[in-house]
């Protein structure tokens, strides 16, 4: 799932080529993708939980393969949005169906591990999508990259009659009225974030589709969405309370340690999905190399990541998840900070290089952390319910930290192209006012000088121009990495108001299950940290 998101951006080149179409009209298939997971993941977790997860798994796995044949044999972009659309519906119940298989089939060090495998896959997938992607594409064509997934699903398929099988519950009924509600609650709020800076951050621009008052859609989209996940919470309370079954079970995120746990990914994904926006807009925007420089420029980052995500278990025996979480973010916090020191107009420096690598450090280990505490904390006949949660804040935290990223560094470029040119001598007023410096963007050097071949500047005053796109680009992209790390604090570093006792678990409403103690993460009191019994 992961590298099929992934090869779609390294196989737009190829599409817009043979399907004779704009690049924003197959990055609608991206876009369907991401909407259709976000909207039906926590109907794919009850629908696990109905039908039985293996073979829920094997339906959506071959359902999974026949999206990708779709895409090998598109004779028009329809097909490919159509693919990624059913492709969007298959990885929705898959999401919840993993993380359940996982709860089922292992145990102890080899679930611990198993949770690191699924963890860092999207970025071993990513990796792998963009090297495979890149070199396919060239030599060969886009369509062969989707061809590999058709073989992979086919392994997984025969592969999946190995899994211990279960049963499904035919009495779980499925809340129409909640997926409804949460289905057009994560669409807004991920179409909101994913077009604050294009639509406007709130006054709405010239390509915005629609406005309220003259405000842009997306913050309009994003209050809505709000509104909604409110609206789903009282609803699942109020169908919890009343001994109706809800779409998902809120005794996942009932005890303190797991709101921290789901926070703690949300930060987590959403720095990482801040880094992966920054670097490709500085590299292929801004200095113009392909994306196949772009994956070599991440892959320190990527393979750090993936492996650390491996390994990270082999500490959970001497350490608290507390004592990790906090290392953690604090590798990652220091790693923003060095970056946003040493980073260059070359990503190929050592200096810059080691701040990716203690970045994919601190990733690696929370990534898997985060999500072990999930799984561990909650019944196993509740690890689909995990799985959703899962899905839904990747997704959302996702859209969070590349729609903030891109906001923040278009800021702090407008701000820091404004300031130089009102005070450089060599760019009179009468030059500026034939500029549009309220739609300032990250371009290239070259696309600067062709837009002022267009006015009256001399070559010295082109020069001082593209100096300043130069200063400011790079003042920009610092000022944001340094940015980042203030702006997601560790939700692991509570107040010592906050502890709780061994055993205990906060305040929370009442419920219908009550919860096994085996493999239960809870705070230990004398040093706040936790720990599983």
């Amino acid at each position: 799932m992961s590298f099929n998101v992934a090869a779609l951006p390294v196989s737009l080149g190829g599409m817009v080529e043979d399907f004779g179409v704009p690049p924003t009209t197959v990055s609608t298939a991206i876009v369907t993708y991401g909407l259709v997971v976000a909207a039906l993941v926590m109907v794919g977790a009850k629908l696990g939980q109905r039908v039985g997860w293996v073979l829920i798994f094997r339906i959506m796995v071959a359902v999974f393969a026949v999206a990708e044949l779709m895409m090998v044999l598109s004779p028009s972009i329809g097909w490919v949005i159509a693919a990624q659309a059913l492709a969007g519906a298959a990885a929705a119940i898959i999401v919840p169906a993993l993380v359940a298989l996982i709860a089922e089939n292992y145990r102890d060090a080899q679930q611990a591990t198993a949770i690191g495998s699924l963890g860092s896959a999207r970025a071993f997938s990513g990796l792998s999508a963009f090297l495979i992607g890149g070199a396919l594409g060239t030599l060969v064509g886009w369509r062969p990259v989707f061809a590999i997934l058709i073989v992979v699903a086919v392994v997984v398929f025969l592969l999946s009659f190995t899994l211990r099988s279960d049963r499904g519950n035919d009495a779980i009924s499925i809340d129409i009225v909640g997926a409804f509600i949460i289905g057009i609650a994560v669409m807004s709020l991920t179409l909101g974030f994913n077009n604050l800076n294009s639509w406007g951050l709130l006054t709405a621009s010239p390509t915005a589709p629609f406005s309220v008052l003259g405000v842009s859609g997306a913050p309009v989209l994003i209050v809505l969405g709000i509104i909604l996940g409110q609206a789903f919470f009282v609803w699942t309370r109020r169908r919890a309370n009343s001994g109706r079954v809800p779409l998902i079970s809120l005794e996942v995120v009932s005890a303190s340690t797991e709101r921290a746990a789901v926070y703690a990914m949300f930060v987590v994904v959403a720095l990482e999905a801040a880094l992966n926006f920054t670097v490709p807009l500085y590299i292929q925007i801004v200095l113009g190399r392909t994306p196949f420089d772009t994956s070599l420029a991440m892959m320190p980052f990527n393979i750090t990541v993936f492996v650390t995500a491996m390994l990270v278990v082999r500490f959970y025996g001497r350490f608290s998840p507390r004592v990790i979480a906090r290392f953690s973010f604090a590798l990652t916090t220091g790693a923003l900070i060095w970056l946003s020191f040493v980073v260059t107009n070359n990503w190929e420096t050592v200096p810059t290089i080691l701040g990716l690598i203690v970045f994919g450090i601190g990733q690696g280990a929370l990534v898997t952390l985060v999500f072990n505490v999930l799984v561990t904390a909650a019944p196993k006949e509740l690890a689909g319910d995990v799985g959703s949660v899962r899905g839904t804040t990747q997704n959302l935290a996702s859209a969070v930290g590349t729609a903030f990223a891109g906001a923040l560094l278009v800021t702090l470029l407008s701000i820091g192209v404004g300031q130089a040119v009102a005070s450089h001598v060599d760019l009179p007023e009468d030059l500026v006012a034939q500029v549009d410096l309220d739609n300032i963007n990250f371009i290239s050097n070259d696309r600067l000088e062709e837009i002022l071949v267009a006015t009256t500047a001399s070559d010295v005053q082109v020069d001082a121009a593209v100096q300043i796109n130069i200063d400011a680009r790079l003042d920009a992209l610092q000022i944001g990495l340094l940015t980042l790390p203030g702006s997601a604090p560790s939700p692991w570093c509570r107040r010592a108001g906050s502890r709780t006792t061994a055993g205990t678990r906060s305040p929370t409403p009442p419920l219908k299950r009550t919860r096994p103690t085996l493999h239960r993460v809870v705070p230990r009191s004398e040093d706040n940290a936790f720990t599983l019994e």
